[in-house]
């Protein structure tokens, strides 16, 4: 390798050190005002959570009804777990719709018999385009139980179904495998009540279930998982919503409600299109293109997080369906920041494009990317010698170290190496008297080329490869 090149590669990293270092800066003040804006609106919501009113509001006439969609596709282990989940709910007028997503296990059937189902022939007004229903059912047993059968389309198709089914002006999207609390939907919908007509969407805590005990559909006792993968993300979770969901929503820059837990006015989401299939996180699009809508049309409105109402899920644990999840969520914000790359830092977007996808362009899309080159920098940097000792050139191009390059570039003409300065006088040196009769003489220190110091003064050069040598007075 050429001195050139080398030096070319040892200023790269010596510039990319620079710009972690103000990346690790930035990104840390970052989070340290998301955390204090978090604390901030956590300890306003305690205040005005403190004498709770969600009874008034499941007795009053002005809670407006809901209606629960659940796609399900091969969730036949979980799916009843989860409807009789929903059938506990607290709350007043609320209906169930599950979309059995073309499964291809017995999903359909074990609804079929758990729910005492029977095929209707209700007709359906088609709003948003979704493959085709082959039949509805409705409950014997639950009369607010109706489950779709279609072709299998994905989430987002499965979503559109059942938006086409529903009959109330609110929708909660949650996943098959979750499980709501009982007080969920009054502590939810409570924005949706105090301003009507500027909530348009509003997102719940999601919590990790692996580890607690379930028991009918309700979590009786919450616990932490054995396994260290779950473990971790049960940390992440409280992190991601609690410090940083909260923070976020508080500037009005929530760019993100969890599929598995967010309540929406179907009214907004049907103008909008409804859900696409164009990213892989159907949520996060769903969320960004409402923000675009609602600032496009210049109405006032609210998309928020309410730290209160929980949602209990199961999360990986193995490496990797762990790392196929995280694929899926980062290849999903790159499509959606990409698709709405006209929103980035423009004004008429608000916080969301002046604040939230700057943020997430640089923190969030490409963190992983700074970070992976940093690890690749840290092994060119050992490579060169850019860490304790830098590598200098000698004749040949030949690369090497410390006092070996040093004495190179003396050999070659270079400028003339000082000598170390003298060491102080060790006790050694006027000879130490041990017990006995044993006296070892004076030493000192010479090196090659020199002459000895001062009678009993150690000298040392930096012109000889090995240790000094000693010798007797």
């Amino acid at each position: 390798m050429s001195y050139e090149f080398s030096r070319f590669l040892a200023e790269l990293v010596t510039g990319y050190n620079h710009f972690i270092l103000v990346y690790f800066i930035l990104i840390n003040l970052g989070y340290l005002v998301i955390f204090i804006l978090s604390l901030r609106a956590l300890w306003q919501f305690v205040k005005r959570s403190f004498f709770p009113d969600y009874e008034k509001i499941r007795e009053s006439d002005l809670a407006p009804p809901i209606s629960l969609l659940v796609p399900a596709h091969n969730e036949s282990r979980n799916v009843v777990e989860s409807i009789n989940s929903l059938l506990q709910l607290n709350y007043g007028t609320y209906e169930i719709v599950v979309i059995n997503d073309g499964s291809t296990d017995d999903t359909l059937a074990v609804l079929i018999e758990e729910f005492d189902l029977r095929e209707s022939s209700e007709p359906v007004r088609v709003s948003l385009p979704s493959k085709e229903i082959h039949r509805i059912y409705r409950s014997l047993a639950h009369k607010d139980l109706v489950v779709l059968d279609k072709a299998q389309g994905g989430k987002s198709d499965a979503l559109n179904a059942g938006l086409n089914v529903s009959r109330y002006p609110l929708f909660c999207s949650i996943d098959a495998d979750s499980l709501i609390e009982e007080n969920a939907l009054l502590r939810l919908v409570k924005p949706f009540v105090e301003a009507p007509r500027e909530t348009v969407a509003a997102g719940g805590i999601v919590r990790v279930a692996n580890g607690c005990t379930v028991v009918d559909g309700r979590v009786a006792r919450v616990g932490l998982p054995r396994s260290r993968i779950a473990l971790m993300q049960v940390v992440e979770y409280l992190r991601a919503f609690l410090a940083g969901r909260a923070g976020w929503s508080a500037i009005q820059s929530l760019m993100i409600i969890s599929g598995a837990f967010g309540l929406y006015r179907k009214k907004e989401i049907i103008e909008i299109g409804g859900y696409t299939e164009d990213t892989d996180t159907e949520d996060a699009e769903l969320v960004v293109r409402l923000h675009k809508a609602m600032a496009d049309a210049g109405r006032p409105y609210r998309i928020i997080f309410i730290p209160d109402p929980v949602c209990w899920t199961e999360v990986p644990e193995t490496w990797r369906v762990l790392i196929r999840q995280r694929s899926r969520w980062h290849r999903g914000l790159l499509q959606t920041l990409w698709k709405y790359r006209e929103m980035f830092l423009r004004r008429r977007y608000g916080s969301v494009g002046m604040v939230g996808m700057p943020w997430f362009v640089l923190f969030e899309l490409l963190g992983p990317v700074v970070e992976i080159l940093g690890y690749l920098t840290i092994s060119l940097a050992w490579y060169l010698g850019t860490g304790p000792q830098l590598r200098a050139d000698v004749p040949g191009g030949r690369l090497c170290r410390g006092r070996a390059a040093v004495r190179g570039r003396a050999a070659a003409g270079g400028n003339r190496v000082p000598a170390l300065p003298a060491l102080p006088r060790p006790a050694a040196a006027a000879g130490l008297r041990l017990p006995g009769k044993l006296r070892l003489p004076p030493v000192h220190v010479a090196g090659e080329g020199q002459g000895a110091g001062r009678a009993g003064v150690p000298e040392a050069g930096l012109g000889q490869d090995g240790p000094p040598r000693v010798r007797a007075a």
